[in-house]
Parts: C-alpha cells; structure tokens; sequence
C-alpha cells in the first residue's frame, strides 16, 4: 500500500510523535495551520470518515478520548478544534482516516 500515514506507522517515514499505543498514532503536522496542530490516525487503514462501518467504527471512541488527553497534554485548556477532511472535494490530502487537533491561539470562526 501506498499510504504517507501507513508508512509513517510503519516508522518508514519520521515523525514527531505526541502520543501512540496500540491502536492509534498522534503526531505533529509538518505544515501546521495552528500554534499546536496535531494528526491522530488509527494504525487500522480506513479511508476517511466515509469509510467508517460497524466492523471499524470502535476505533473512533478511543480516537476522541485520546483527543481530549492530547489537547490537556498539549495546554489547550481554552479550547481547540477538531477536523476531519473526506474526500476530494473535502480536501482530504491523505485518504488515510485522520483527525487534526488545532489550537494554541484563537481560531477563526469561518469555517468555509
């Protein structure tokens, strides 16, 4: 498979990592858009959001507890955002389920 985040996972590709275990990896952006902007993948290649199903949907419970224990680890005790690209027309640069944790200054309330 030709996956940025699988290699990463595989530690082919380097990485600064914040958090991992045996289900997830938390690593710093290379190209961040916040003070603090972190990608949070499962290990699990799923494709993004839209290829979320009952067979891999778990892995989504631990994503988003990890999230809040990485954003307290990171000092984002004013708040952050959380954001899931999907597809094309979404902007997804990696169709490898992924989560950004952005924060660390006051965000933008536009969204589009």
């Amino acid at each position: 498979m030709d996956c940025l985040f699988c290699k990463i996972i595989a530690g082919e590709i380097p990485s600064t990592k914040v958090f991992e275990d045996e289900k997830i990896l938390a690593f710093r952006d290379i190209a961040p858009q916040a003070p603090v902007h972190i990608l949070v993948i499962p290990k699990e290649h799923i494709g993004g959001v839209d290829e979320l199903n009952e067979d891999n949907s778990a892995v989504l419970s631990h994503i988003f507890s990890k999230i809040a224990e990485i954003a307290k680890q990171e000092g984002l005790s004013n708040g952050y955002r959380v954001v899931s690209n999907v597809g094309e027309h979404g902007c997804q640069s990696v169709r490898h389920l992924h989560f950004h944790i952005l924060g660390g200054k006051q965000l933008g309330g536009d969204m589009v």
